[in-house]
């Protein structure tokens, strides 16, 4: 009679071998490795650590033993039926790789010639033979059948492998993201079944035209929906082939065209202002400042004041232009390089130019949701997406200090130098945050406005900013007789829900010797600005403008949680690639 040791703490099983030198760590495990016909025979010692002495196992921790030992053959047995089925799988994909490559896929040119087309041009080609090359989406095996989304770019066909063309080398080791060329006849889906287009290509040729690698390297091995944040950062050019990435800059492309008619359709002509220049229009804290051929020069931070020059020769003007900050910013609506959509008014009100802004917004998304195809593109990111109502919300600086107040919503305390102030928790002994009201000459957080913004669920038209809180060229408020306080300006951001602010605008001082103080005020040289005071020495006028974020916009209509996935290849502190 053979004896087998078990130790419960030093013991190991699938190592060990039962013998007093290496045991088992338990009794389960030291019954299902010995022989079905010895476990009778067989005498078990078990202890709980080298301290105790070895003993025979109690009746019931030997049935229970028994039961351990059963799950473990059972776990033994599907082991090995699923590496019996592997190996076969593994040996069938083998047989038909080499069948497949005595297989040859000539075109037959007795077919009639195929129309090449784009899948957006599909339709009217039904019934025809049609020659399509694209991307492959995805693919799904059935039997003797491959089915197979292609993407072009343009849109998606199903397309369906049968017979030879199911069983060549490239059909047999076709991966997702190859590039192929798919020949044959286009067919409407029929009744009750679904496909992208409402048909698909039932395929006679086909060749593939980039391959595109698996194992480790295959697509959906680098990229899926649980990556990092900073692997999809980092495989941007890979994320961009994914329906959502593709669907929202489809969009962007849609809503600038949008924005460009509705510019057309209010007499505003487009310019193109330059990106370099030797001026700061929000602040020099926030310029990217290099060397110009041995002068210093920025990365432009707004096209404003360019636009300003256009108003008097080319009348109200805007531009679509990248602009920079240089904010070591990482919130989720902030980008170091965006596209600035500006515009400049000539002979207008305040009244007029919170009017105007309205109206472009109202216009741009009516017209995109009476195309179907972007009204489609919509549905699918923001399902549940309404156009804004017109009028907007108005309201002033100060009764948004009185609104947040009256809605308990604090802003952290700060000290002379502009530090949060923070105190001892009792409870937790963590450092916490000393909040406290609002009052005026605050300038509102992102938290707190973007707080206000949701509750009130609308767009609303934040007015009326102090002085000191804007850029020296807007213009100020005219004060009553006797009025004290802070010297409020012609200043407005449009807040939409979900994002906060993405339009800020203002009306631009006019008068010349007040333009020079302003200079003056903020320590600004006037000397490269001659060309910008020039427009209030040759005929000044009231005019304004502003400046719409695309990504922050386009964040808001798609619904998307960051502006990050708004931009192709979004720039932030600490990323430049790809």
């Amino acid at each position: 009679m053979s004896t087998i040791y078990i130790d419960q703490t030093s013991g190991v099983d699938a190592p060990g071998n039962g013998s007093v030198d290496q045991p088992y760590q338990s009794l389960g495990f030291a019954i299902f490795s010995t022989p079905a016909t010895e476990v009778e025979t067989t005498q078990y010692q078990i202890r709980k650590d080298a301290d105790a002495v070895y003993d025979t196992p109690t009746q019931s921790a030997t049935k229970k033993a028994k039961k351990d030992s059963q799950g473990l053959e059972k776990k033994r047995l599907k082991a090995q039926a699923e590496e019996r089925e592997s190996k076969e799988k593994a040996e069938k994909r083998e047989r038909r790789l080499q069948e497949s490559k005595k297989i040859v896929l000539s075109e037959d040119l007795s077919l009639p010639k195929a129309v090449k087309s784009k899948i957006v041009k599909l339709e009217i080609l039904r019934g025809q033979r049609v020659r399509v090359s694209g991307w492959v989406h995805r693919r799904r095996d059935q039997q003797e059948i491959t089915f197979i989304v292609l993407r072009d770019g343009t849109g998606y066909l199903q397309a369906v492998l049968t017979g030879n063309a199911n069983k060549t080398y490239d059909a047999v080791t076709l991966q997702l993201e190859a590039s192929v060329e798919l020949t044959g006849t286009l067919k409407a889906v029929p009744e009750g079944q679904r496909a992208p287009g409402g048909h698909e290509l039932v395929v006679d040729y086909w060749r593939v035209l980039g391959a595109a690698p698996g194992a480790e390297e295959a697509f959906t091995n680098r990229l899926n929906e649980q990556s990092d944040p900073s692997i999809l950062a980092d495989l941007r050019h890979l994320v961009l082939r994914g329906e959502t990435a593709s669907s929202v800059l489809r969009l962007r492309a849609a809503l600038l065209s949008a924005f460009r008619q509705s510019y057309a359709d209010n007499d505003l002509l487009e310019v193109t202002p330059p990106c370099l220049v030797q001026t700061q229009v929000e602040g020099g804290a926030t310029l990217f400042k290099f060397d110009y051929y041995g002068q210093p020069a920025f990365l432009t931070q707004s096209s404003q004041l360019y636009l300003e020059t256009c108003l008097p020769s080319l009348g109200d003007v805007f531009c679509v232009q990248e602009s920079f900050r240089a904010e070591n910013s990482h919130t989720r609506r902030h980008l170091s390089e965006y596209t600035h959509l500006e515009a400049e008014l000539a002979f207008i009100t305040f009244d007029d130019l919170m009017t105007h802004i309205e109206a472009i917004i109202c216009e741009t998304v009516d017209k995109l949701l009476t195309n179907p195809a972007t009204a489609a593109l919509i549905k699918t990111l923001n399902p549940h997406f309404k156009a804004p109502s017109r009028p907007f919300m108005r309201m002033s600086y100060a009764s948004a200090i009185a609104w947040l107040n009256e809605h308990k919503i604090q802003r952290p305390a700060e000290d002379a130098e502009g530090n949060a102030i923070t105190k001892k928790d009792e409870e937790t002994g963590k450092d916490e945050l000393v909040m406290v009201d609002h009052e005026i000459g605050d300038d509102i957080a992102e938290a707190a406005e973007r707080q206000m913004t949701d509750i009130i669920a609308a767009p609303i038209f934040l007015y009326g900013f102090p002085a000191e809180l804007k850029a020296f060229y807007m213009q100020k408020m005219p004060r009553k007789e006797g009025e004290e306080g802070p010297v409020y300006t012609e200043s407005c951001d449009l807040l939409m829900p979900g994002v906060g602010e993405i339009v800020g605008g203002s009306m631009r001082i006019a008068d010349m010797e007040e333009l020079l103080a302003a200079y003056k005020r903020e320590g600004i040289d006037p000397a490269p600005y001659y060309w910008f005071t020039d427009q209030r020495k040759y005929g000044t006028c009231q005019h304004g403008g502003y400046g719409l974020g695309v990504e922050r916009f386009l964040a808001w209509l798609a619904n998307r949680f960051t502006v990050r996935e708004c931009s192709l290849y979004p720039r932030w502190p600490g990323r430049a690639t790809p």
